[in-house]
């Protein structure tokens, strides 16, 4: 499976953007999604998950309320819809896919597919 991040721009404190992820090459709607993201000069971190089927989904704290993952397996991809956004969310953002178990959905090391990575810079 490839995936392919994309979306990423730069944006006003408080503004909205939606993060795509692309897949190709697999059976797609068999993985499940989630997507981190990595500061400069800090370590990656995770964002958001949603399971195979998209009937569940969670998400970090720092996250909780201003993102939703989605996902639309007839175009075999997964979006993150950020909103209410702040400078501490400036990151990489890249989406992964794997078979964790729904416990371990943020652990990174559970995913074996990535995407190349998209930059989302928020201004103040």
């Amino acid at each position: 499976v490839q995936l392919q991040a994309s979306g990423g721009g730069l944006v006003q404190e408080g503004g909205s953007l939606r993060l795509s992820c692309a897949a190709s090459g697999g059976t797609f709607s068999t993985y499940a999604v989630a997507w981190f993201r990595q500061a400069p000069g800090k370590e990656r971190e995770f964002a958001a998950y949603i399971s195979r089927s998209g009937s569940a989904t969670y998400y970090a704290d720092s996250v909780k309320g201003r993102f939703t993952i989605s996902r639309d397996s007839s175009k075999n991809a997964v979006y993150l819809h950020m909103t209410y956004l702040k400078p501490e969310d400036t990151a990489t953002y890249y989406c992964a896919a794997g078979r964790p178990i729904y416990s371990a959905g943020a652990d990174s090391s559970m995913y074996y597919y990535w995407g190349q990575g998209t930059l989302v810079t928020v201004s103040s």
